[in-house]
């Protein structure tokens, strides 16, 4: 109440304010529905929904371009069907039969050439297939309204798998010779096979309701761009970044730092096919410039030992390990460049190569000389080992250019940005990639970023800003902020080892 206000007319304000309020939520529903009937429908629907059991989640890190085992688990709907077929058949039927029905789902077409290749009576096997394969969509679905179920089948058989699922075969005589019906005239049809796919893909479908990648798509397997392929077209899911999938989003936009790390994991784990092959990255003036400069080093000792040479002859070997030579310099030096223009980064440890003595063949590193496994550097300047040569800067732009302007990588790393975060809170769990920084008393640590100290929840939302702000202005101080979060022990997305702790 106001002064000079009487009550009478505090109680007609507040009379007024109500009726605006009702008048501005009435003229929002009246958008979606036609009248109050249509409203309490929904109504009745949505309290009804909260009353059934959550849909199933699936939860995926560190992928890491494993296209094969990543795509089973979707098939397999991570062990949910299986264990679906075991409840609904139980001893109906026998182990070698339950496997059978599981791999029909998981791979279909794959599995209908094997059957019709070892069946003689394929009618035969067609209507008891067709049978379970319906009892396993009923148990799949049931935990879902039958709306959901509907709205999931893409095939083009929405209306006959719909009736089937909701059939009541033990209790009405006259809906079970209408089941039967059905399965025989899909079979004298000869769309049997078109069934199977598509019951099987519902099955699949209603398996996972939603899955959850909790980073690191990108970098050792193969297939990374297929990885991202099959999550774009997935009906529900969240992401949240790895360090792997910051790495080639800080790539993606320009980055060199962030490049030539790309670049060197690839060459480590024979994967420059991705490169080359999946987005059309130019590696012509990088392998060009590392065959000359190390003619005569084959740069074995150069390699790690993850790198498998049996499955390699000696040429192919040779190449792979004079690129990951060249670049892994290439990388050294960029990344001194970026920790003495940025010191803010405390990443001063990371400087080795101004600590070698290149006559010597060693390292010293706190104080203690290492011998180096390898000792030929013929692109290090002593006097200035950080600065890049002529041939260095030249490769470096041109995969610049080719990281930044690569179309099918433009999409996938668009897609990153768009739909991942940071982190997400999704049915009361926290979910997140790699740890939340704390110090040695266990209590969160304060890190100072982009000129504020910020710690938990903080810290994490001013990351989440600031890389969708590097996706939105590709402004080079907030991109080179990328390659921080890739390296740095203060990073929450993979705090590096620093002087032996965490």
């Amino acid at each position: 109440m106001k002064e000079n206000e009487t009550y009478e007319q505090c109680v007609i304000k507040e009379k007024d304010e109500e009726q605006f309020t009702k008048e501005k939520y009435l003229k929002l529903l009246s958008k979606e529905f036609r009248n109050t009937t249509e409203v309490a429908e929904e109504i009745i629907n949505l309290k009804a929904i909260l009353n059934l059991p959550k849909g199933t989640e699936v939860f995926l890190s560190d992928i890491h371009g494993e296209y094969a085992p990543f795509t089973h688990i979707l098939n397999n709907g991570a062990g949910i069907i299986k264990s679906k077929i075991e409840e609904t058949f139980e001893n109906r039927i026998t182990e070698k039969e339950r496997n059978t029905l599981a791999t029909l789902i998981y791979y279909p077409k794959e599995k209908l050439k094997l059957i019709k290749q070892e069946t003689e009576n394929l009618e035969e096997w067609y209507a008891i297939t067709l049978y379970r394969l319906v009892e396993v969509a009923r148990k799949v679905s049931s935990k879902y309204t039958r709306s959901k179920v509907r709205k999931a089948i893409n095939s083009g058989f929405e209306y006959i798998i719909d009736e089937l699922l909701h059939s009541q075969v033990d209790s009405e005589k006259d809906k079970e010779n209408y089941y039967k019906q059905i399965i025989k005239t899909i079979i004298e049809l000869e769309q049997a096979d078109s069934f199977i796919i598509a019951i099987s893909d519902l099955i699949k479908r209603m398996a996972i309701d939603h899955l959850h990648i909790i980073g690191d798509i990108f970098d050792r397997g193969r297939y990374p761009d297929l990885v991202l392929d099959k999550l774009m077209n997935f009906h529900s899911l969240d992401i949240q970044w790895g360090n792997h999938d910051i790495l080639w989003m800080g790539a993606g936009c320009g980055n060199k730092a962030n490049i030539a790390t790309v670049v060197r994991i690839c060459a480590r784990y024979n994967n420059i096919g991705i490169l080359e092959d999946s987005y059309g990255i130019n590696m012509r003036p990088l392998s060009t410039f590392a065959q000359k400069t190390y003619r005569n080093d084959n740069c074995i000792n150069f390699m790690p030992k993850v790198f498998d040479y049996n499955k390699y002859d000696n040429s192919d070997r040779n190449i792979i390990a004079k690129i990951h030579k060249a670049i892994t310099i290439i990388q050294f030096k960029i990344e001194g460049q970026m920790i003495k223009k940025h010191p803010e980064y405390h990443l001063d440890n990371r400087l080795l190569l101004d600590k070698m003595n290149i006559e010597k063949g060693t390292v010293t590193i706190e104080g203690k000389e290492y011998e180096l496994n390898d000792k030929n550097f013929p692109t290090i300047d002593k006097n200035d080992p950080y600065i890049l040569t002529e041939e260095e800067t030249e490769v470096m732009e041109r995969l610049t250019e080719s990281f930044v302007h690569s179309p099918s990588l433009k999409k996938h790393l668009n897609y990153l940005y768009t739909k991942g975060e940071m982190y997400t809170i999704f049915n009361n769990n926290l979910l997140f990639h790699g740890c939340i920084p704390t110090d040695e008393n266990g209590e969160l640590k304060e890190i100072q970023f982009m000129g504020k100290r910020l710690k938990g929840k903080a810290y994490f939302d001013e990351i989440n800003d600031v890389v969708n702000k590097v996706f939105a202005s590709k402004e080079p101080k907030l991109v080179d902020v990328m390659w921080y979060l890739w390296i740095s022990p203060d990073s929450p997305f993979f705090r590096k080892r620093k002087n032996g702790n965490l």
